[in-house]
């Protein structure tokens, strides 16, 4: 029996989509931002190579002539060439896909052959607000409205259980018992994984504020009241989105004054940074925010490190010896 013949790489591609879905429980999300990369690593192919070549015939010449080439392209929105941390998404991409083809036994380069940009790894910087901030920023919403009560409720959330914006906005009102003073409850997060989040006494306080005060049977816990938003839409479409999300804590940020670059995942390296200020062991804190790796989770002990510092020179007694 003949074998197949071997495909080229542009022909792979489709198949690997499937792979990152079915083998890796990717969020569809994440591949499209995974085919959006490796569309560069296309495009460069058809430029210098054609169509053809195969995963067999990679090498790493052609490896760091793409490089050279993510370094000298552009950004399509703003025009400057791509920060560091841009190209190395579009080779971690690759490697993905190189180890893609290794796993089904398709020979190729290995996935190790490629290496980061020297400062691509980086740690991110952290942005996230102190305690005087977050208490201005829960404080914005008018409280005598059932949408200022739900916005509260919203933002209560965010910083009492460190949740993603998608993760908040899937949540459903029969997940919530308004009896407890707080609560645990298991979501489905990032990667189709199942975890468990834990809401505190004062935001359980303001979520039956806002659940006791709806009229309607919706079933999402956050809906839309915009005067747009028809009277008869389904229960699922009255879900508040993503986006709508967003926008509410833009409002609230620009009426508490606050950094323009506040967001819902602001709030959750807010959540993440007071609870490792506070003492949490870096394990726990990976867990509850649903990280895979606990090198996602050590971003934070950078943003601590200065604190700690302080609290060394302030109470260290050997900073008070005589020299």
């Amino acid at each position: 029996m003949m074998k197949d013949s071997p495909k080229p790489i542009k022909n792979h591609i489709v198949d690997f989509l499937e792979y990152l879905e079915i083998e890796k429980g990717l969020s569809n999300k994440t591949q499209e931002n995974y085919s959006m990369f490796l569309n560069k690593f296309l495009e460069f192919l058809h430029s210098r190579h054609g169509d053809d070549l195969l995963p067999s015939e990679l090498t790493t010449d052609h490896i760091w002539a793409y490089k050279v080439f993510l370094a000298r392209s552009r950004s399509s929105s703003t025009g400057q060439v791509l920060k560091k941390t841009t190209q190395n998404y579009y080779l971690i991409a690759l490697r993905a896909l190189l180890n893609y083809f290794t796993d089904r036994d398709i020979p190729c380069l290995p996935a190790k052959k490629i290496n980061l940009p020297k400062g691509s790894n980086d740690q991110k910087k952290i942005k996230f607000l102190n305690l005087e901030q977050i208490d201005k920023l829960l404080d914005a919403p008018d409280m005598m409205t059932l949408q200022g009560l739900r916005d509260r409720a919203i933002m209560e959330v965010l910083f009492s259980t460190g949740l993603r914006v998608a993760e908040l906005a899937s949540l459903n009102l029969e997940q919530i018992n308004i009896k407890n003073k707080d609560m645990e409850l298991s979501i489905i997060g990032k990667g189709n994984k199942a975890r468990v989040i834990y809401i505190s006494e004062r935001a359980m306080i303001w979520l039956k504020k806002y659940i006791e005060g709806r009229n309607d049977s919706y079933s999402p816990l956050f809906i839309n009241y915009s005067k747009n938003v028809n009277k008869e839409l389904n229960k699922e479409s009255a879900r508040l989105n993503i986006r709508s999300i967003q926008r509410i804590i833009k409002k609230y940020v620009k009426l508490a004054g606050l950094p323009l670059y506040t967001s819902p995942h602001t709030l959750r390296h807010s959540y993440a940074t007071d609870l490792l200020s506070q003492g949490a062991d870096l394990r726990a804190i990976q867990d509850m925010l649903g990280h895979s790796s606990i090198m996602a989770t050590q971003i934070y002990t950078h943003v601590t490190n200065k604190r700690l510092r302080d609290i060394h020179r302030k109470y260290h007694s050997g900073n008070k010896l005589k020299e």
